[in-house]
């Protein structure tokens, strides 16, 4: 499977996404600076609470690590399949952190926990995320290095889920059974021993700031930026920890809090950015299965019209043609009835282009008569009928229409034809602009000659300059999947009302199309 474009893991992140990471980022610092000063307040021992957060997360990281693994095996990515394998392995430490926890279960914890057990299992699961998101960021950028359209290994989905159950039975080993092996970090109970948990701290934290600077150094996507969020919280952690010098205060329990907060937002991220990429995925499948559809009707018709149509002046043809032949090839060729034959052949041939000429008016024509109708009327229903691809590709509109202009005649639904053409360019050329606003704008006004006059404009990709005289060509097209006839029959439409359509290159970025017709 080739490289593709998945959304939240390949797009980078739009204005709206980034303000609301910092402004969660800032929620999270000021709560930091209240906590603070009252971090070794002394609260009730509640035996209860690590059990009930510690299901909390496990469930949490779970939903992360499957979510991660299944957007790994899309797109073959060998760093989604590293990350999903670090909450793996932080979620199986869960379970024997619940169990070890001095009075969750028992008094000193099942499994022959000791006073530091808990401690060395909550140690390595802190250690363990930044360690993940150092080689996310590693191998994603040797994922990017891979040439486009090579195909890429499969990733080890099961190899990592064996890693992440081994690596967590280790470190259960070495904090039950071997943690004589290493210095200790609690003189009882709830007490610190201040300098080694310290020590054992200094080098998670040292983990963190690296794992932080990577991920904002090589951002690149909507994933990356909520991994950053995430890891704010983790710094955040960092820093109370370091500080704290007992369990059971309203630093330890708000430790907690921010816990839960590093990782539901990064859950809540890739829920919500997925379920927007299936959206713009069943949006951009139906109108594809419209255009095709409609597509194939037209031809179906038009090619029905040209046999039914342009079949009896061909047949005309052949008839005067060959009975001019039979004039000149007789015995006594007659020249004024061959002249006559051949000249009605030429006739039937010019009244064969006619009719072929008439068959797209044909089909261009709406149902009914021409009638008036308000061409701002008209903008505000097509916008409407467009209105969940505008919000599916995050597209605001702007309206600036002058009310007082006088109405037009002519078919409405060809114009209207039209306006959704004009707008489905104007959708899919913003679909390139990532980073900068994507905005449609339309405004209507007299002309200098006091008829009609609609501009639309984009922020989108724009149309180059050795483009820009060929776009209304027939077959003439910049998109890899049109056919080149949509603007070729909006110009045709537009001139056959007697109006007239152009586009110029917008004044910052994008294209602008002006639509000019007659008042009644």
């Amino acid at each position: 499977m080739s490289q593709g474009h998945l959304g939240l893991f390949d797009t980078p992140p739009d204005r709206q996404e980034i303000r609301l990471s910092l402004a969660m980022v800032g929620l999270l610092f000021a709560a930091f600076f209240v906590i603070l000063p009252m971090r070794n307040i002394r609260l009730a021992e509640i035996d209860a609470f690590i059990p009930m957060v510690d299901a909390i997360m496990l469930i949490g990281e779970l939903i992360i690590a499957t979510l991660l693994y299944s957007q790994a095996a899309i797109s073959r990515s060998r760093a989604l399949s590293v990350l999903a394998a670090g909450y793996v392995f932080a979620a199986l430490l869960l379970v024997p952190h619940a169990l070890t926890f001095p009075g969750a279960f028992s008094p000193n914890g099942l499994l022959g926990a000791g006073l530091d057990t808990t401690a060395m299992i909550y140690t390595a699961r802190r250690a363990a995320f930044p360690i993940s998101a150092i080689l996310y960021v590693q191998l994603k950028v040797a994922d990017l290095a891979v040439p486009p359209g090579s195909a890429r290994p499969p990733p080890r989905i099961a190899a990592g889920l064996s890693a992440a159950f081994v690596l967590a039975v280790v470190v259960t080993l070495f904090a039950t059974v071997g943690r004589a092996l290493f210095p200790p970090m609690f003189l009882n109970r709830s007490d610190l021993i201040f300098g080694n948990a310290l020590a054992y701290q200094s080098v998670v934290s040292a983990l963190v700031f690296i794992a932080t600077a990577m991920l904002f150094w090589k951002r690149s996507s909507v994933l990356d930026l909520w991994l950053l969020v995430s890891f704010s919280g983790w710094l955040i952690q960092s820093l109370l920890i370091l500080t704290l010098h007992s369990r059971f205060t309203l630093g330890w329990y708000c430790l907690f809090g921010v816990m839960l907060f590093s990782h539901f937002v990064v859950l809540l991220a890739l829920i919500a950015e997925t379920n927007r990429l299936y959206a713009r995925l069943a949006l951009s499948m139906a109108a594809r299965n419209r255009e095709r559809e409609a597509r194939l009707m037209s031809m179906d018709a038009v090619a029905a019209a040209i046999a039914h149509e342009a079949g009896q002046p061909l047949s005309a043809v052949m008839l005067n043609a060959n009975a001019s032949l039979s004039w000149l090839t007789r015995a006594r060729p007659d020249r004024e009835k061959a002249i006559q034959s051949l000249r009605a052949t030429i006739d039937d041939g010019q009244r064969t282009f006619d009719v072929i000429k008439s068959i797209r008016a044909m089909f261009a024509k709406g149902p009914g008569a021409a009638t008036e109708f308000s061409l701002n009327d008209l903008v505000r229903e097509t916008a409407s009928l467009l209105d969940r691809e505008l919000t599916a590709t995050k597209v605001s509109l702007e309206l600036d229409l002058d009310e007082d202009l006088p109405p037009v005649s002519g078919s409405r639904v060809q114009i209207q034809r039209v306006l959704i053409n004009l707008f489905t360019n104007a959708i899919e050329s913003l679909g390139a602009n990532r980073r900068k606003p994507r905005r449609i704008a339309i405004r209507t006004a007299r002309s200098d000659s006091q008829d009609v006059l609609l501009q639309l404009s984009d922020t989108g990709a724009g149309i180059a300059p050795d483009k820009m005289a060929r776009i209304f060509d027939a077959f003439f097209t910049t998109k890899s999947t049109g056919t080149g006839l949509g603007l070729s029959l909006c110009r045709t439409i537009v001139e056959e009302h007697g109006g007239s359509l152009w586009a110029t290159s917008g004044e910052e970025r994008g294209a602008t199309f002006y639509l000019h017709l007659p008042a009644r």
